[in-house]
């Protein structure tokens, strides 16, 4: 028998919330000491929007040892937008990197897609100086964001230029993104908006067995983004297809597409904690 997609309402919500009393780290969650260092550069470069783009901020707690990592990308189509550290994340027991990224149309979404890369790199390389596990990061995002974290999860090829294996991502958990052909891509080809592709540049081209755990979040699918509902279940569908067993979706139902953030949050901090503790045994 199949398990069905799972559907959260409000009040589920709540009893997920209540249930994330320890942190991610598996220990309690009574205000571990944090720090927030700001504006650190994931490039260099002379060039002047490379230099005020690419940069990033890590919320990190200062007296605890390999804790997971949670990459955060913001949302805005990719043409707008800014890194912020959620506040549903911030003080459980786990580090935010924040990342900030160039924007169409002064680049290209193939530029975001980099950038987003090169931050999930810098993160690698530098995690265990802070006192994180590299083998605990795991990249998410809302909406564009949620865009960027499956493509650079899924087609191996944007990590690869940094030296990293995308299989060593932790795990994958976008927001409410493409899984087809982003509509800025679209645009940059003038394609209208309401036409689907699904090519190169959609995480749904890259499905495969062996990517890392994969949760799916969207809002209702009666109150969502044109389709994203149905892009997401068709993804967790084709990667069940190809035969990835640790692909999990979830619908929020009463919740659109810029709702469903805040109470997504205790779900992902969820799916951290088990991840994280299978790692650890």
């Amino acid at each position: 028998m199949h398990l069905p997609i799972q559907h959260f309402s409000a009040t589920a919500i709540f009893c997920v919330i209540a249930a994330t009393t320890t942190n991610a780290h598996g220990q309690s969650a009574k205000s571990p000491s944090y720090k927030t260092d700001t504006t650190i550069a994931y490039r260099n470069s002379s060039d002047p929007y490379i230099s005020k783009m690419c940069v990033l901020d890590i919320h990190y707690p200062v007296d605890i040892k390999d804790f997971p990592t949670v990459v955060w990308f913001h949302g805005g189509g990719l043409t707008s937008g800014k890194r912020d550290v959620p506040e549903q994340l911030s003080k459980q027991g786990i580090a935010v990197v924040a990342v900030e990224y160039r924007l169409s149309p002064k680049v290209k979404v193939v530029d975001c897609i980099d950038d987003a890369s090169a931050a999930v790199a810098w993160t690698f390389a530098n995690i265990k100086k802070y006192g994180g596990s590299p083998e605990k990061i795991f990249v998410s995002g809302h909406s564009a964001g949620g865009y960027l974290t499956s493509m650079l999860g899924l087609d191996k090829k944007w990590l690869a230029k940094y030296d990293i294996d995308a299989d060593s991502i932790a795990g994958l958990i976008p927001f409410s993104g493409h899984t087809i052909t982003h509509f800025t891509v679209r645009k940059e080809r003038g394609i209208d908006g309401r036409q689907p592709i699904l090519d190169e540049m959609a995480p749904l081209f890259y499905v495969r067995s062996d990517a890392p755990p994969l949760l799916l979040i969207t809002g209702d699918r009666e109150l969502e983004l044109l389709g994203r509902y149905e892009e997401n279940a068709y993804m967790w569908r084709m990667m069940k297809v190809a035969g990835h067993e640790q692909t999990t979706l979830h619908e929020l139902d009463g919740y659109n597409h810029g709702q469903m953030a805040k109470p997504a949050h205790p779900l992902l901090l969820r799916f951290v904690r088990k991840v994280s503790k299978n790692l650890s045994q």
